[in-house]
């Protein structure tokens, strides 16, 4: 790690996904933090732009956060840039040779990536970009397949699909670093998942909460209304033990209609621990209970390290609490009718989140996070 912080005048470039615009900026925050370090953006920074350099990070501090980060594309150590490839290239020859050197040895192998942002370029001119990076001191083998160091050219034709202009915004060159961790969004898909219910979460944004809430390794982590535990699934499997409640005895238990199309009556082993041994991140969980969110069964201590939840709004799933406006003769203490269902009324919006910030209060360890679901109105 020291050798990956020693070499002088490191700046970075993200480039990120062009969704989720205003999630991107509360995770790659949140990650910094994880690592001790604060979000320092190049001059010029738009936080619209899906390119965003970094000052004040090493090489390691940047792959780490795309070990994590659903909103971040790719990584690389950035090199040079410019508005033209005449300023490209002399931000190229100012650039330490020291820091380049390294990667460009005769013994090694390498290949140059064109990728370009809102337009798209044809096959031989990609190859006419590389070719006017000659004046870079390439000594190493070009390998396609299995490269030792990969370069990346990236262009921004802006964000406007309906007016791409004729040549780049910007221009920015560098090598790559790592990936981010987009493929997560693919291979935890609900559409292939085991259980699923009518408002299970998509899986970017579940991973995306997670990394919002900085869950760690060993972490403990609560879901107050747990649904077909998505958010559990997420926080899985970034190392954290996770645990939930949910009013709806069902849900809880795998019983009742299945929400797949074709399918009538859920089979028997739909539930949320079936889910995370399909990840392969069992052993991270603790237990689900059914219970009512606003009579929380826990005792009064700092228990979680992060409370994650989606809340329901009352639209595709009806927001219920346990309770009557009648009056009810309750049996005598310690007298109980077998096979009781408890009656319920409905759970206004307003009560929900009191009850989860109350909760939240009481239960969260110093320094832990509440992320969850706010219904909007966009216009207001």
């Amino acid at each position: 790690m020291a050798a990956t912080c020693s070499r002088s005048r490191l700046q970075f470039l993200l480039h990120l996904a062009q969704d989720n615009l205003d999630f991107r900026l509360p995770e790659i925050k949140a990650l910094l933090a994880l690592r001790g370090k604060p979000f320092l953006p190049g001059v010029n920074f738009s936080e619209q732009s899906p390119f965003w350099c970094l000052d004040g990070l090493c090489e390691e501090d940047v792959r780490t956060i795309t070990a994590r980060s659903v909103c971040a594309k790719s990584a690389i150590e950035l090199w040079g840039h410019g508005k033209t490839h005449s300023e490209l290239k002399t931000s190229l020859l100012n650039y330490p040779s020291e820091n380049m050197l390294p990667y460009m040895q005769k013994d090694s192998t390498y290949k140059i990536s064109v990728d370009t942002f809102n337009k798209t370029l044809l096959f031989p001119e990609r190859i006419k970009r590389i070719d006017a990076l000659e004046y870079l001191p390439f000594e190493g083998t070009v390998s396609l397949k299995t490269p030792e160091h990969i370069f990346v050219l990236l262009e921004d034709y802006g964000t406007d699909p309906n007016n791409i202009p004729e040549h780049p915004n910007y221009i920015y060159f560098g090598r790559w670093l790592a990936d981010g961790q987009r493929e997560l969004i693919r291979s935890h898909s609900v559409k292939n998942r085991h259980f699923i219910g009518n408002t299970s979460m998509d899986a970017g944004l579940s991973f995306i909460m997670a990394n919002h809430a900085k869950i760690k390794k060993d972490d403990l982590v609560f879901d107050p209304f747990v649904g077909t535990g998505s958010l559990l699934v997420a926080c899985s499997q970034f190392g954290a033990y996770v645990c939930g409640t949910d009013i709806d005895y069902n849900i809880i238990h795998g019983k009742g209609r299945s929400s797949r199309k074709n399918r009538t009556w859920r089979g028997p082993d739909e539930n949320i621990r079936a889910n995370l041994r399909q990840y392969g991140t069992e052993k991270m969980y603790v237990d689900v209970m059914v219970s009512d969110a606003a009579k929380p069964v826990w005792k009064k201590a700092a228990l979680f390290d992060a409370i994650i939840t989606d809340p329901p709004y009352g639209i595709r799933e009806s927001t219920r609490r346990t309770g009557s406006h009648k009056d009810i003769t309750k049996p005598p203490d310690g007298i109980y009718v077998e096979s009781h269902v408890p009656v319920s009324q409905a759970y206004h919006l307003s009560d929900i989140f009191t009850d989860l910030l109350h909760f939240s209060a009481h239960h969260l360890v110093m320094g832990g996070r509440l992320v969850y679901w706010l219904p909007i109105y966009r216009p207001e």
